[in-house]
């Protein structure tokens, strides 16, 4: 598959997906959404995809909205139908996809680019990135799923500061609040997140997108409604090709090899 505004490769399992408009610190025009959005549709149904990485080109992640891109003829912008049409569609893809997604966040990642990155099941942090709220900055509120991430990851106290005040937030304090999981220095950031990815790549894919369904699920269902989704899980688990591998490698005492199924 080509893109016009992004790269988009699967080796060794992995799905990197590159936004690449370096020139605008890879700011979100309507090209660079439409093309994300394709390359997350062929990412979920990929065989060949077992863990996704998202990561930008040059030295931003995603500086959100591109504010050049401006509706023609000079009419006023319709942002529900932005959000509706463009950006919505990707975060419930990212959220939805049954394979890990890891945000290389290699860069300053604002606005909208933030809410791709919160999106993600892993964020892996450049020390030298930025996270930038950014909305408020123009009198817009955060989108693209931002006031859903933003007081699960935060709290409500620290999230309606960062909303509001638009203070960055630095790759040692992203680390400290537990919005990322690793930090690591720019010239050993993209052998870091290949690695990082690999490990999730040779995994049991299957199980991951288990995992990923029921944590959300658990985030707002009774511990009674999580019981029985573990069950019935546990069991389509339990039935799988990696299953029996996991425990075959287990009694012949060496490590398993998953196929993802």
């Amino acid at each position: 598959m080509t893109f016009e505004t992004i790269l988009y490769t699967v080796e060794h399992g992995v799905g990197t997906i590159t936004l690449n408009r370096p020139e605008s610190f890879n700011a979100a025009n309507e090209q660079l959404t439409t093309d994300l959005q394709a390359a997350l549709a062929d990412a979920t149904t990929n065989p060949d995809v077992r863990c996704v990485v998202l990561t930008g080109a040059g030295k931003a992640f995603c500086s959100g909205q591109d504010l050049k891109d401006a509706p023609k003829s000079g009419s006023k912008r319709d942002l529900t139908d932005s959000l509706h049409r463009r950006y919505n569609p990707i975060i419930r893809a990212m959220r939805a996809m049954p394979k890990p997604i890891i945000a290389g966040i290699n860069g300053v990642a604002a606005g909208a680019g933030l809410s791709l990155a919160l999106a993600a099941d892993i964020r892996i942090m450049s020390s030298s990135a930025r996270l930038v709220e950014a909305f408020i900055a123009i009198a817009l509120i955060p989108d693209s799923g931002a006031t859903y991430f933003y007081p699960r990851m935060l709290g409500y106290s620290r999230a309606f500061e960062f909303a509001t005040l638009n203070k960055p937030i630095t790759a040692d304090e992203a680390m400290h609040l537990g919005m990322v999981s690793m930090v690591v220095a720019p010239k050993a950031f993209p052998a870091a997140l290949q690695a990082y990815a690999k490990q999730y790549a040779q995994g049991p894919t299957q199980s991951y997108g288990f995992v990923k369904h029921l944590l959300q699920q658990g985030m707002t269902s009774t511990l009674d409604e999580m019981l029985e989704q573990e069950a019935v899980f546990q069991q389509r688990a339990g039935d799988s090709a990696d299953y029996r591998e996991g425990v075959t490698a287990f009694l012949e005492k060496r490590s398993p090899t998953f196929t993802g199924s």
